[in-house]
C-alpha cells in the first residue's frame, strides 16, 4: 500500500496519490466496510472476533482500507462504537488503513471525535481515516437518546457547523478570541513534534460521507474525499457523484474530486450457494425496513420464510443492486458499476450470516482480481 496521505494543511494531493499501489487487475482501489454483523445463533464477541480476522484477511490481500460502521439499536449489528473497535483492530494489523463508515456527527460533541480518532492516529501512525456521516445511523427514537434532544432535523441542519468545530479541535487552530481557543484536543497538534520534526500524532484525514446530495455537495464545497453510500441508496449513486464533481473545490487536501462508493457484493464458486447466502442479508434488510429487526438469519431459515408477494418485490429489488455469484461474475458486476460511476474506489460490504462464508468471499473477490496471496 502507499504511504501517501491526505491531511488538511498539507499540500494538495491528487486522487492518484491516494490509491494504493497494490490493485491486481482491479479498476481502481478496493476496500471493505464491515458492520460486525451477528448471525442467528452466534454473538457480538464472534461477530467482532470476525471483523479482526477480516481486517488482517484485507490486509494480507492488498485491499486499501478497512472501514467499520456506527449503527444503534440494531440486534444484527455489533458496531455501535467504531473508535473501540478499530483500537483493537489496529493491535491486530500493521499496514492497512483503519477507518469509520462512518462516525455519525451530530451522535457526538465534535472534541470526543477529535480526541478518539487523536487517540487512534497515535495508536496507528498515519493509518486513520475519520469518515463523518450526519445520519442518525438508527431510528429517531434511538437517535434522540443518544443526543438528549428531540430536534434530529435542527440536529442534522447543523452539519456544517459542527464539521468545522472538528476540523480545528483535529488543527488546533481555534482563532483568538474564540471561547474554545485555550481547549485542546488530546492527543493533538498541541503535543507537539516527535524526533525528526514528525508531528505526532498525524492528523487523520476527513472524509465525508452520504447517501444523497447534501454531503457531495458539502464535500465538493470543501475539498475533500467523498464516499457514498451506493449499497443502500443506489439511485442516488450517479447524482450524488456528478454533484459532487461540479461542486468540487480544490483545497489542501485534494487538488481533484476523489470518490469511493460501498457496494455489496458476495463471491461463492457456484451461482446458487451465492444467493443463498445474500438471501440472508436480503431477509435482514427486509425485517429492518418494516420495524422487525433481528439478528442476521441463517440461510437455512431465509430459504424457508414464507414471502408475500410485496416482500419478495422488496427482496428483488435489493438484491438487483448487489453484484453476487461466481468470482468471476462478481469481478464483471464491479467492473461495470466503477465504470458506470466512474468511482475512484470501492468498498465492498457483505452481511452474510456465518463468519466461514464472509472470509471465503472475500478471499474469492481477491481472487479474481489477482490480489496477492496471503503470505502463511
Amino acid at each position: 500500500m502507499s504511504g501517501r496521505r491526505l491531511d488538511v494543511g498539507d499540500e494538495q494531493r491528487s486522487g492518484d496519490e491516494i490509491r494504493g499501489v497494490v490493485r491486481g487487475t482491479a479498476p481502481v482501489p478496493l476496500s471493505v466496510l464491515d458492520l460486525a454483523t451477528v448471525g442467528s445463533g452466534l454473538t457480538a464477541t464472534q461477530a467482532l472476533r470476525t471483523s479482526a480476522e477480516l481486517a488482517r484477511l484485507a490486509e494480507a490481500r492488498g485491499f486499501q482500507r478497512f472501514w467499520v460502521a456506527e449503527h444503534h439499536s440494531m440486534p444484527g449489528v455489533a458496531s455501535s462504537s467504531p473508535a473501540v473497535i478499530l483500537a483493537n483492530i489496529a493491535a491486530h494489523t500493521e499496514t492497512i488503513r483503519l477507518g469509520s463508515g462512518g462516525v455519525m456527527l451530530p451522535n457526538h460533541a465534535p472534541l470526543v471525535i477529535a480526541e478518539q480518532f487523536g487517540t487512534l492516529e497515535a495508536l496507528a501512525p498515519g493509518r486513520i481515516d475519520l469518515g463523518l456521516g450526519r445520519a442518525p445511523g438508527t431510528d429517531g427514537a434511538t437517535a434522540a437518546a443518544l443526543r438528549r434532544s428531540d430536534s434530529l432535523r435542527e440536529d442534522a441542519d447543523d452539519f456544517p457547523r459542527q464539521l468545522a468545530e472538528l476540523i480545528r479541535f483535529l488543527d488546533d487552530d481555534f482563532p483568538d478570541g474564540h471561547p474554545y481557543q485555550r481547549i485542546h484536543a488530546v492527543p493533538g497538534p498541541v503535543q507537539g513534534r516527535a524526533p525528526g520534526g514528525v508531528q505526532s500524532p498525524h492528523r487523520p484525514p476527513v472524509w465525508l460521507l452520504g447517501s444523497s446530495g447534501f454531503s457531495a455537495r458539502l464535500a465538493g464545497e470543501l475539498g475533500l474525499p467523498f464516499a457514498f453510500a451506493h449499497h443502500f441508496s443506489a439511485r442516488n449513486t450517479v447524482p450524488a457523484l456528478e454533484l459532487y464533481r461540479e461542486t468540487f473545490r480544490p483545497s489542501a487536501v485534494l487538488d481533484r474530486p476523489y470518490a469511493l462508493i460501498g457496494v455489496q457484493a458476495f463471491a461463492a464458486e457456484e451461482e446458487k450457494e451465492a444467493r443463498r447466502q445474500v438471501l440472508s442479508g436480503a431477509l435482514s434488510m427486509l425485517r429492518l425496513r418494516t420495524g422487525r429487526p433481528g439478528l442476521v438469519p441463517a440461510p437455512e431459515e431465509a430459504e424457508a420464510y414464507p414471502f408475500s408477494p410485496m416482500e419478495r418485490d422488496f427482496v428483488d429489488s435489493w438484491l438487483s443492486n448487489v453484484e453476487y455469484g461466481t468470482p468471476e461474475t462478481v469481478r464483471e458486476g464491479l467492473n461495470a458499476l466503477q465504470k458506470r460511476t466512474g468511482a475512484d474506489e470501492l468498498m465492498i460490504t457483505s452481511n452474510a450470516h456465518g463468519r466461514e462464508t464472509r472470509l471465503r468471499s472475500y478471499e474469492l473477490i481477491a481472487d479474481a482480481y489477482e490480489l496477492p496471496a496471503a503470505r502463511g
